[in-house]
């Protein structure tokens, strides 16, 4: 096993250094490092190799996860360029997205409230719909733009709505044992 231990996640599967992923790109990259690195493969060798290779498969495991991950690969990313996202620490948010949350955890809350699985499936789309234009934002911001205080922002933003969709899928699965 020839691989550099410093390397981050995009070297280590060979990939550009961007959000952008090619899906396909890293599927493959990250199976081929799977055959070359599998604990299986060093079943033979010393532990020492065996360790090694353990290690190995762990942070190809780690590296693809996180890539694959289009949140975790922009915190991953505005890691590697030095920025921090603090997502727990400041909280500041646009007052027009903050009304739209307040509406939808209203929306959420009533159609809780009415065990209406509809209207809480159609909140979903509705968040869902929103995620995927910041996600085309975040692409842009730090691919086009290299604008990384515009990417801490978007993920600010993503984070509450992932919390929102887990609210809202929370109140979904209740609803279905109840009628």
């Amino acid at each position: 096993m020839n691989l550099g231990l410093s390397q981050n996640h995009f070297e280590l599967l060979g990939l550009p250094i961007a959000y952008s992923v090619d899906a396909a790109r890293l599927e493959r990259a990250y199976r081929d490092l799977q055959s070359r690195v599998h604990p299986d493969r060093f079943a033979a060798s010393t532990e020492a190799e065996r360790r090694v290779a353990m290690q190995w498969a762990t942070r190809a495991n780690e590296a693809y996860r996180t890539l694959r991950d289009p949140l975790e690969r922009a915190r991953y990313l505005l890691d590697l360029k030095g920025f921090d996202t603090a997502e727990e620490s400041n909280t500041a948010m646009p007052a027009d997205f903050l009304m739209q949350q307040m509406e939808w955890r209203d929306a959420a809350a009533e159609a809780r409230r009415a065990r209406d699985r509809v209207r809480l499936a159609r909140l979903r789309d509705d968040i869902k719909a929103e995620r995927g234009e910041m996600l085309q934002l975040l692409e842009r911001a730090l691919d086009a733009e290299r604008n990384y205080d515009a990417g801490c922002s978007l993920v600010r933003k993503l984070r509450f709505l992932e919390r929102l969709d887990e609210e809202i899928g929370e109140a979904i699965e209740p609803s279905r044992d109840a009628k």
